[in-house]
């Protein structure tokens, strides 16, 4: 059905496109060591933190979709980092890797015809492909915002 692969293809852009915003990548591109970290007065996170959460909340919908053994995670603890900055270059490079590499496995699962976007998962409460797509697009684009505007008051623009 054309109508269904064109949803395919919109949900595939959303999930990284950079139109009416900056996307994931964009937003935290040389950004340097020493504001991965930093609170700003009045913001409860550090950048380090949304960039942590964005890769837990992300590796929990796709861990959900595509596992009917998944096992809930405890709110909050389970999706915040304890620490306000990476422990070092490494830490943050690799959150950075499983941020893109685990939204291109959540591609995959939307490229497959076989998976039904309209169909609720037998392991779910009427969650759908569709909705998770969705939930992964609006929940990075939030918190990509937030890291834009850290940026912007610590005064390190994209």
């Amino acid at each position: 059905m054309e109508s269904t692969r064109i949803t395919r293809a919109y949900l595939k852009d959303i999930l990284s496109w950079q139109e009416a915003h900056i996307n994931f990548e964009h937003a935290v591109a040389e950004l340097p060591n020493d504001d991965r970290g930093k609170k700003s007065e009045g913001f409860p996170y550090s950048i380090w933190q949304l960039v942590e959460h964005i890769r837990i909340a992300q590796w929990d919908i796709l861990d959900f979709t595509r596992n009917p053994d998944y096992k809930e995670r405890s709110w909050p603890d389970d999706y915040w980092p304890e620490h306000h900055a990476p422990k070092n270059d490494d830490e943050w490079e690799r959150a950075i890797t499983a941020v893109r590499t685990d939204r291109e496995e959540f591609i995959k699962l939307l490229d497959d015809p076989d998976i039904d976007l309209f169909k609720p998962f037998e392991h779910g409460t009427g969650q759908t492909l569709l909705r998770q797509a969705m939930l992964i697009a609006d929940h990075t684009a939030y918190h990509v915002g937030q890291i834009i505007l850290i940026r912007k008051i610590l005064e390190n623009t994209v």
